[in-house]
């Protein structure tokens, strides 16, 4: 059996951004430090931050009066920020770069007054926070039944953006149905970031070599999720696994060639352990595709002073 490591995969520079910012504000501030919710999708980062330190919470009115606060990698609304302040928290913005660039987005969008359209999925926390950056005249879409739903304040003054996280196939359908019903609606090609792109785009070469994908991440990991659905659609098995500890050796028979990915929020060490765990039960030949060298690199968050 071969292995076919897909290249590249794991941690993004969002997602090293937000880790990095949280075990240095470890460092310079002490235990505790509170997360507003998960600060990327991985329970197995979540653990480790955890073990040192950090404690992740849901409401930020339950985190203590003059604490350390830091927002994920997700971003958060305006509300959230002065939710923030009026109970005398001192916050650190993990915000991707990539998620606060599509808040600028939205922002220069409702002031020029558009109607703005989020195309995403409707509980996952950065479309929460992305939509929560303005008052009013803003819609997460999903599906082109939604689009042609729509109710709109002004049809000739529309504008959308992306979730960052998504596959240019999810969003294909929903981008020409708003195209047909709102002709010239202003926005990006894409908002999907180039570590979400460039994990797909690998998955894609996998076609036809792979019999078998597995995809190192979360099940609450939405670009673990397309990565998966991307195989899917090139027509190679796919599982999305969080360790080797989930793989069922009846999933090997008659697989001659097994590709590895993984989600932009899971640690190369997990990658290794699934390496391990094939070649302990057959794999006899590895190699790793060539790739797209990712060079992006953004410096940690800092706190800001309320």
């Amino acid at each position: 059996m071969e292995i076919i490591l897909a290249n590249p995969r794991g941690f993004c520079a969002g997602v090293i951004r937000a880790i990095k910012t949280v075990r240095l504000t470890l460092e310079k501030h002490g235990a505790p430090v509170y997360v507003l919710h998960e600060i990327v999708h991985n329970r197995h980062v979540i653990r480790e931050l955890q073990e040192q330190g950090a404690v992740f919470m849901e409401h930020l009115s339950d985190i203590p009066t003059g604490a350390v606060a830091i927002f994920s990698a997700h971003g958060v609304s305006r509300a959230t920020e002065e939710q923030a302040a009026e109970l005398g928290l001192r916050t650190i913005d993990a915000t991707c770069p990539l998620v606060a660039s599509v808040h600028r987005m939205v922002e220069k969008y409702h002031k020029e007054e558009y109607d703005v359209v989020i195309i995403g999925h409707h509980d996952h926390p950065e479309v929460e926070g992305t939509a929560g950056r303005i008052d009013g005249h803003v819609h997460i879409i999903a599906t082109v039944d939604e689009v042609n739903t729509l109710h709109v304040n002004n049809p000739a003054r529309m504008a959308y953006v992306t979730q960052t996280t998504l596959s240019q196939d999810d969003i294909a359908g929903v981008f020409q149905a708003m195209e047909n019903r709102f002709p010239g609606i202003k926005g990006p090609s894409s908002n999907i970031c180039y570590a979400t792109q460039n994990r797909q785009n690998a998955v894609k070469e996998l076609a036809g070599k792979a019999d078998l994908l597995f995809v190192v991440g979360s099940k609450n990991s939405s670009n673990s999720n397309r990565l998966k659905e991307v195989g899917m659609r090139q027509e190679i098995d796919c599982c999305l696994i969080d360790d080797a500890g989930d793989i069922d050796p009846a999933w090997l028979e008659g697989v001659l060639c097994v590709g590895v990915t993984a989600g932009a929020s899971a640690p190369e060490r997990l990658v290794d352990g699934v390496i391990h765990w094939l070649q302990d039960h057959g794999a006899t030949t590895f190699h790793e595709m060539a790739g797209k060298k990712e060079k992006v690199r953004f410096k940690p968050a800092e706190l800001e002073e309320y």
